[in-house]
């Protein structure tokens, strides 16, 4: 079984220019206008920060102007991990150097209220030197700027609100997508659509590609598979959503919930696919062939920073497991916890002395962590039980003691 997914209707049919974005059109005439005042050299602000509930155009907008104009947008966005080192290596290089072809650029940082202080550590200083230095228009968009935390950033830019979308403005882009893909579908059930998406347009969109999955009509009796999307469910819920659906759709529903970690729930199924197919080998090697497509598409997703897989990898894991084929009557299972999961907690510390230490002799010898683990430590390794002496002589002249040289190699 090879399970190819479908585009998804949020990348297929997201604006390509300004006239097809729907609402907030006060907050497009003010984003217009500091664009033009920075392309003219007037701008008070070198940044925009876009900020308002999720769907509602926020993102869209700043695609919209980059296909319209023919500029070249360098995007960071909420998959991305966003530390000084990233937003760097990603962003500012971009921001201040011309194009190759002449082009203009627009640079997009999304979601900033989701970057975390630890993991990201840096961020905020990193995308102020850039806003400072960028030759190009900076935009930042996210859904509650008021943190604290962002008050530096919201200072920096010029703060333009986008409010939810109405009712009758995300109907009307629904009605469209079904004309254009020749399928049928009452307006009441639009109606349900857009009221059980809260003005969330990608959230609408996402729902009717679900309810519309292999057919030409859609049903009042289809909405039932919507159901509401008020709370995140926990991992044991989605869990068992995915593994005991009968249809791929019903699956796929636990993409919508709110903060799915993909990547928990990947480890999840990977663990437990096992005990709720058993005494079906065919729907065990069906539901692992999806999931392993799903791990491949994350790790070239993150590799080649091509987040436009994350739709095709979230379809394989959810309605692409659900599709094995042979699958055993349903039965309760009481799931485990992630058994990968459980031997990093156990070795947390040791790993995160090891990093400390690693660090350190890396910085020392002008090498990578990771060039250090693969290309140094198994030769430490082997000088330190065959020649104590020149290991002492070794771990002396990195700065070392003894205890730490052995956290190195393993010892």
């Amino acid at each position: 079984m090879r399970l190819m997914p479908l585009i998804p209707w949020t990348e297929k049919y997201r604006p390509k220019s300004l006239s097809e974005l729907v609402g907030n059109e006060d907050a497009k005439k003010k984003f217009i206008a500091w664009l033009n005042a920075f392309l003219k050299g007037k701008a008070h602000k070198k940044a925009a920060l876009l900020y308002g509930p999720p769907g509602s155009g926020k993102t869209s907008l700043v695609h919209a102007v980059a296909s319209q104009f023919g500029w070249e947008l360098i995007e960071l966005n909420a998959s991305d991990f966003r530390s000084r080192e990233a937003i760097e290596r990603r962003v500012y290089g971009a921001a201040t150097m011309g194009s190759l072809y002449g082009k203009r650029k627009i640079i997009l940082i999304d979601e900033v209220d989701g970057i975390n202080a630890r993991e990201d550590a840096g961020a905020i200083p990193a995308i102020l030197k850039l806003i400072e230095k960028t030759r190009y228009p900076v935009v930042l968009t996210a859904n509650d700027p008021w943190d604290p935390k962002l008050k530096p950033l919201r200072d920096a830019c010029e703060v333009i609100e986008f409010k939810k979308l109405k009712k009758r403005e995300v109907m009307k882009v629904l009605s469209e997508i079904c004309r254009r893909e020749g399928i049928e579908c009452d307006r009441s059930i639009l109606s349900a659509i857009a009221d059980n998406a809260k003005g969330d347009l990608r959230a609408a969109i996402n729902d009717l590609q679900t309810l519309a999955m292999g057919k030409k009509r859609i049903n009042l009796a289809d909405l039932n598979i919507l159901g509401s999307r008020a709370e995140q469910a926990s991992m044991f819920d989605i869990v068992r959503t995915v593994l005991t659906a009968r249809k791929p759709e019903q699956a796929l529903a636990v993409t919508r919930l709110p903060s799915l970690d993909y990547e928990m729930l990947l480890l999840w199924l990977s663990e437990n696919i096992p005990y709720q197919y058993a005494g079906s080998y065919r729907a065990i090697a069906d539901a692992y062939e999806a999931l392993s497509w799903a791990d491949i598409m994350l790790a070239r997703m993150k590799r080649k920073q091509i987040w436009q897989l994350l739709p095709y990898a979230l379809e394989l894991m959810t309605a692409g497991v659900a599709s094995a084929r042979d699958k055993p009557p349903y039965r309760f299972v009481r799931y485990s916890f992630p058994q990968r999961l459980r031997m990093l907690a156990r070795t947390k510390s040791s790993r995160e002395k090891f990093r400390e230490v690693a660090s350190m002799v890396a910085r020392s010898l002008h090498i990578s962590v990771s060039t250090l683990r693969t290309e140094v430590v198994p030769f430490l390794r082997v000088i330190y039980e065959n020649d104590p002496d020149m290991a002492k002589r070794i771990y002396r002249s990195l700065g070392l003691s003894k205890k730490e040289f052995e956290i190195l190699i393993g010892a």
